[in-house]
């Protein structure tokens, strides 16, 4: 994504002057950089060329539908998220959107305030993917998160899905300290188990399964009254 969540580059995609002036005027309101187009055939020509970071895109439309114009996103491996407009609230409609790549689908009428938090849900999902780690190396550990397999001189290594699940959550900090609320919230939910208590034990089994010296960790390192960070390359 280009910057920030209300520095993305929105493209709408609505054939009614009415309801793109509007689209247009609210979402500039709110910070987002917008340009748009009034049929299928220029929306799809001018996502392909302009890479917005998101779509707002009708379904009934001249030229080109939603539907067909979001399927052929998808055929072209473009994988720009797509928040479907539709006056139409019947089941089948919304399958069908989905089912062509939308990530989601609002119906009209609708609240502006609605529209707003989707679109910032739909850039923050992005965000996170963007972020995504599938791999790292510790030292003498590699660890695929994808097939969650580990291995320490290429012998298996066995952790736990908690363990992977709480390394991921490291890695994809990038270095920035990760708190033990953050680890209960993501990785257990709070509801399972209230103690911070028991992010340490597992910090602790997870530095005896990938540090040299559990005692003094090079890789997962405590930030005092905070919690953990992932140190990837220690010697720099």
């Amino acid at each position: 994504m280009n910057g920030s969540e209300n520095t993305a580059r929105i493209l709408v995609i609505e054939d009614e002057l009415a309801m793109r002036t509007v689209l247009e005027d609210t979402l500039t309101a709110k910070g987002f950089r917008v340009f748009s187009a009034a049929d299928g055939e220029t929306g799809l020509r001018r996502a392909v060329e302009e890479k917005p970071d998101l779509i707002v895109l009708d379904i009934m439309m001249p030229r080109l539908d939603g539907f067909a114009l979001c399927a052929e996103l998808r055929r072209l491996s473009n994988p720009v998220p797509v928040l479907m407009l539709t006056a139409k609230g019947q089941i089948r409609d919304r399958v069908r959107g989905l089912e062509a790549g939308a990530d989601d689908y609002l119906v009209k009428p609708f609240s502006t305030e609605e529209l707003v938090a989707r679109i910032r849900a739909l850039l923050r999902r992005m965000q996170h993917l963007a972020k995504a780690v599938t791999t790292i190396t510790l030292g003498d550990v590699q660890i695929d998160f994808l097939r969650q397999q580990a291995w320490r001189n290429k012998q298996p290594l066995y952790l736990t899905s908690t363990e992977f699940h709480m390394l991921r959550l490291l890695a994809e900090a990038d270095g920035e300290p990760v708190s033990r609320d953050q680890f209960l919230d993501v990785v257990w939910g709070y509801a399972v188990f209230p103690t911070t208590r028991t992010v340490d034990v597992h910090v602790a089994h997870l530095r005896a399964k990938i540090e040299p010296d559990p005692k003094e960790p090079r890789f997962l390192k405590t930030v005092h009254e905070v919690g953990y960070r992932l140190k990837l390359h220690p010697d720099r």
